[in-house]
């Protein structure tokens, strides 16, 4: 166990993956208090990680860790931060993972000056090999900024980066997965299909993304060339398409996000 006292603000999916990657590394904190308005998701929450404890609509309480994690939706953050600022102790960290909420906007609201820390989480920290880019408040120091990041690295990479980056990392890396998941999924299925056993399906897959993303990246060719080692495209006539439906739909959410007329 971890010797630090960690309270979640909400008990959502985002909590469930940092409990989950916590639990999976042997890294879960000694002390862990998870505060929602809705007992249903806490007690689902509860039933999956027996040793953490739980408060209904009492962010006071789990305000007074070393480590707060503020996981709410962006439109009661304001509400969350008034009801909890008193509870604060000087020396935690505030570590918000809501995106388009600013480090300024969370000192507008709390008009204190704990260590605030805005995250980006990536659910691949569910299995301890996340991306969450971390940006951090001018009152934390160095040193501190490395204490966090070494308690968090069990979850994966937290590369320390510009706030103003955090918006696009939102959109790129955590909501990342859900490009792909789904057609991974239906590429094991059609693989299985074909006769390979589901281990023989879910291994060459996952071979097969680790070699395609070093061979765009690594190879020293351009995209173009690197398209142009395998002769045969089978989903040819839909690339056009793919690419369309990533700029309709990623371009606006990243200015909403960043709050972009």
């Amino acid at each position: 166990m971890i010797d630090k006292s960690v309270g979640f603000i909400g008990a959502g999916r985002v909590t469930r993956i940092i409990l989950g990657g916590f639990k999976k590394a042997g890294s879960m904190p000694c002390e862990v208090l998870v505060s929602d308005v809705n007992q249903d998701i806490i007690q689902k929450l509860k039933n999956e990680f027996t040793e953490i404890a739980t408060a209904v609509n009492d962010n006071k309480a789990a305000a007074k860790k070393d480590i707060v994690f503020l996981a709410v939706p962006p439109k009661v953050i304001s509400t969350v931060l008034n009801d909890i600022k008193a509870s604060i102790k000087p020396t935690t960290f505030l570590v918000s993972l809501i995106p388009r909420v600013s480090i300024k906007d969370i000192l507008a609201d709390i008009q204190c000056f704990p260590k605030i820390v805005r995250m980006i989480p990536n659910a691949n920290s569910f299995v301890n090999n996340g991306f969450n880019p971390i940006a951090f408040s001018e009152t934390v120091s160095e040193a501190e900024r490395q204490k966090l990041v070494d308690f968090l690295s069990c979850l994966g990479e937290c590369p320390v980066v510009p706030e103003e980056k955090l918006e696009a990392y939102a959109v790129i890396t955590g909501m990342g997965p859900t490009y792909f998941w789904f057609q991974l999924n239906e590429l094991k299925e059609i693989a299985k299909s074909f006769g390979l056993t589901k281990q023989e399906a879910e291994m060459g897959i996952e071979k097969m993304v680790q070699g395609t993303i070093k061979t765009l990246f690594e190879s020293g060719l351009t995209p173009a060339q690197v398209m142009d080692l395998i002769p045969v495209r089978p989903l040819l006539d839909y690339e056009q398409q793919i690419r369309d439906a990533y700029h309709s739909k990623l371009e606006p959410l990243y200015k909403r996000l960043k709050g972009i007329a």
